[in-house]
């Protein structure tokens, strides 16, 4: 029986492919550590074969993604690291899920990514709700549930991403089909519980930021493109003096508090001094990518005992621009700083120049959610992670044809006059 290449590639024309694609990257994505190399294959064999379905559509002109790849590249390029085998092994498997991302980027569109991730963050939710348990979270000494996985954090950003697909599948996309609607509900209301048990501050915070950015962008968006420019503006001003004045009005203490934290985010801030200092000693380009946390290292071995990580393995510096400049130095964060300014940038363009940009919607959305979180994770420096995944696949897009027209044809079309009517 032969399937036509539409079923697999065409963008909207394969979500019966699409969207199992989808849930299964995610599933993978999640639970890599637990099934190792079979995770990971399944996701391969799910993107790669359909370069042979048509590989100038898969992978386009990949001269114009040159930007995209710079961060890999400099990963490659470390690895005359203090530990070359560990770094070149990573730098492959960062290089090969960018790609991976790339070619979803060439046969997804937005709604059906919305739709996959619906259905995968369901499914990984209720894997570890089944199948989880609770852990010791070393850095505040508190037990908190997290899931089929290693960290809170991580279940919290699970959950976080399935508030942010449901509330874009009925409300952006404006899914009405019965079936899908009832799984929006049951993911909705699972990704809320798991949000709250997990007891992740940062995963709690930046979900209730990002859906309060979505709601007020469906006003934003009732507006014609000049308003909403002059409305962004005021608003991007407003936010940044609230900000300073919490900060120096003790509210960043008192948000902290109600999540029982301090100040010093449970250890968070001595071990970013760590990671500073560490960084200091390799500032250009880094000690090499992941070659920092490898046994055996003096450094990282110290820094183990002191947070008690008996399995010296699966740690960080919880701020992806310390962790970057540990390991690429400021070349390598003044990289990935440009990649997500550029993608933030990128999609807030487009939604507010187009008349209707539903992807641009979602993408800045998400965009929004990881440059929150890189200032207390590493969501988008790992290979095998649904943050990279979902950044690359932000950063793609852009290189996509916008569909929808800009002002200046909005206002072209507005000028034409009404063709007359004639009667017959």
């Amino acid at each position: 029986m032969r399937i036509a290449k539409s079923a697999l590639i065409q963008p909207g024309g394969n979500m019966a492919y699409a969207v199992p694609a989808v849930a299964l990257s995610l599933f993978a994505f999640a639970y890599s550590l637990r099934f190792g190399q079979v995770a990971i294959l399944l996701y391969y064999a799910l993107w790669l074969p359909l370069i042979v379905v048509d590989y100038r559509k898969v992978l386009g002109n990949y001269n114009r993604y040159a930007w995209i790849y710079a961060f890999a590249a400099i990963a490659f390029l470390s690895v005359w690291s203090a530990a070359p085998s560990v770094s070149m092994r990573a730098a492959i498997q960062y290089f090969t899920q960018v790609l991976c991302a790339l070619i979803a980027v060439r046969v997804l569109d937005a709604r059906t990514l919305t739709l996959g991730m619906v259905a995968g963050i369901g499914i990984v939710l209720v894997y570890s709700v089944l199948f989880g348990h609770y852990e010791l979270d070393v850095m505040d000494n508190t037990y908190s549930f997290v899931g089929a996985f290693a960290s809170k954090n991580q279940l919290g950003f699970y959950a976080s991403l399935g508030l942010i697909a449901c509330y874009a599948t009925v409300f952006i996309f404006g899914e009405r089909r019965p079936s899908w609607l009832g799984a929006t509900g049951v993911v909705g209301l699972l990704s809320a519980y798991c949000l709250m048990v997990c007891q992740s501050a940062t995963s709690v915070l930046t979900a209730v930021v990002v859906l309060a950015l979505m709601v007020g962008l469906r006003v934003v968006l009732t507006l014609t493109p000049d308003q909403r420019k002059l409305l962004v503006i005021g608003g991007g001003v407003a936010v940044i003096v609230l900000a300073v004045a919490g900060v120096y009005l003790g509210a960043v203490d008192a948000v902290l508090g109600i999540f029982g934290k301090d100040s010093t985010l449970t250890g968070r801030t001595y071990l970013w001094q760590q990671g500073i200092e560490a960084a200091a000693d390799n500032p250009y380009f880094g000690v090499g990518y992941q070659a920092y946390w490898v046994q055996g290292f003096s450094e990282p071995e110290r820094l183990w005992e002191e947070f008690f990580i008996g399995s010296r393995s699966g740690f960080h510096f919880h701020n992806t621009y310390i962790e970057t400049a540990v390991e690429l130095g400021l070349v390598g964060v003044a990289i990935l700083a440009f990649t997500l300014l550029k993608i933030l940038w990128g999609h807030l363009r487009r939604l507010i120049e187009d008349i209707r940009n539903d992807e641009s919607y979602l993408l800045f959305a998400i965009a929004v959610l990881l440059v929150i979180r890189s200032f207390v994770e590493i969501d988008i420096l790992t290979p095998y992670n649904v943050g990279t995944f979902l950044f690359y696949f932000c950063a793609g897009k852009l290189m996509s044809v916008r569909r929808q027209p800009d002002v200046a044809a909005w206002a072209r079309q507005a000028r034409q006059p009404e063709p007359l009517m004639h009667s017959h």
